[in-house]
């Protein structure tokens, strides 16, 4: 039986990017009054590819939305790995390290599936663009807000799914440190011109602690680059400095080798750079009163992970059914956190394990994971089989609730 009762059925969602869409997606469709607040002026587009696989497919496959997102599948064919020179090592296929199925992933620009997210809600759900929360004042039989525009709006349940950084977790759970678990990585990402011929690949350098990466999703006069390196405490003090952060990149790339040089000087030219730590959110609890969390913002499991967008999504659809299916937000919330809690650790543990083919930290690491790529059949039963089982069990450890059949 679905439930939309007046105690909970207008909902602020804060953040537009994957989380945020598909809740709002689910929750128009068991009858919820639903506004999207996003601080950006749109949906962004572009970016790199995620992985949509395991349970998040089935949920993307529920929302019908699989033909328009297997249209947007981007179909990368190869990692290749070079040494310290340059000099390629060898080559995987993606899904031998990630747990990957071939032919059943999706590999999809993250912009593009914001993008088929918003195209599926524009002319059914409210979006605020260039906007944010500014305070939440939970009464208790609603929620209060005013945003950054000076607008206020009374709402019944508030969703923070605005990320790593969430406002919202801010503003009801208080200071991120708490919940924020570093992981010893920082990363530049930027895209800059294909000088390489690359198309469908993905290229990686590595020396212990560093790691460079160039991306082709497509034949196309641009792809992404990657720098990222190992740092024992966050560089706080370069946030809010752009140029500090580009120095202190450059300064961790000084080799004159293989494509560093071109990558630093892309680094320092880009107009998109995103600069950021590699980290997870853990929390105890993901709710409070008529507030909640999804996403990154609740269990953000990095991109060492892959799993992000997968489990946002896979939490999205189960806490939009546990809400239509309970006339108490409390214990939707509770029976929400129930199930994603165990699959969104299992995730974020794929992160954790150490001993990663693609960001080895230590010189003996590289020349294990290089001697094993240099034989193929080595590989594939050393190498890629630990990390892809593990993999694939956690894509798909959580079996899809069923909830009563949306409008």
């Amino acid at each position: 039986m679905i439930h939309t009762s007046r105690s909970a059925r207008r909902v602020l969602i804060s953040g537009a990017s994957i989380a945020g869409p598909a809740l709002a997606y689910w929750l128009d469709r068991y009858g919820f009054e639903v506004t999207v607040v996003e601080k950006a002026a749109a949906v962004r587009g572009g970016g790199y590819a995620i992985d949509v696989r395991g349970t998040a497919r089935e949920a993307v496959d529920r929302m019908g939305l699989l033909p328009a997102l297997s249209k947007a599948h981007v179909d990368s064919q190869r990692i290749t790995f070079v040494d310290a020179e340059g000099e390629t090592v060898g080559s995987l296929r993606p899904e031998q390290l990630t747990g990957g199925e071939a032919g059943a992933d999706l590999e999809i620009r993250r912009g593009d599936l914001a993008d088929v997210l918003y195209a599926s809600l524009r002319d059914r759900v409210e979006f605020l663009f260039n906007d944010s929360i500014a305070t939440l004042d939970d009464a208790g039989d609603a929620v209060h807000v005013v945003f950054d525009s000076g607008v206020r709006r009374t709402f019944d349940l508030v969703v923070g799914a605005d990320g790593l950084h969430s406002n919202t977790r801010r503003l009801v759970f208080g200071p991120e440190e708490p919940f924020h678990r570093y992981l010893g990585h920082v990363f530049a990402g930027f895209t800059l011109p294909n000088e390489f011929g690359l198309a469908h690949e993905a290229v990686i350098w590595n020396e212990p602690g560093r790691g460079a990466v160039l991306y082709a999703h497509e034949p196309s006069d641009r792809l992404h680059g990657f720098l990222t390196f190992t740092r024992d405490t966050p560089p706080f003090d370069a946030f809010r400095d752009p140029r500090a952060q580009r120095d202190l990149v450059a300064a961790r790339f000084p080799e004159r080798v293989w494509h560093l040089p071109r990558l630093v000087e892309g680094m320092r030219e880009a107009d998109d750079l995103f600069f950021d730590i590699v980290s997870q959110i853990h929390m105890r609890t993901w709710s409070h009163g008529r507030v909640v969390l999804a996403g990154d913002a609740a269990h953000a499991t990095s991109f060492l992970s892959g799993q992000g967008s997968s489990v946002a999504l896979v939490g999205a659809y189960v806490l939009a059914g546990e809400l239509a299916t309970h006339a108490d937000h409390a214990d939707a919330f509770a029976a929400y956190e129930r199930r994603i809690r165990p699959f969104a650790e299992r995730n974020q543990a794929l992160a954790t394990g150490g001993g990663s083919a693609v960001a080895p930290a230590t010189r003996q690491e590289i020349e294990a994971r290089n001697a094993l790529l240099r034989d193929p059949e080595a590989a594939a039963r050393v190498l890629v089989t630990a990390s892809a089982q593990e993999g694939r069990a956690a894509h798909s450890a959580l079996e899809l609730p069923d909830y009563p059949r949306a409008a």
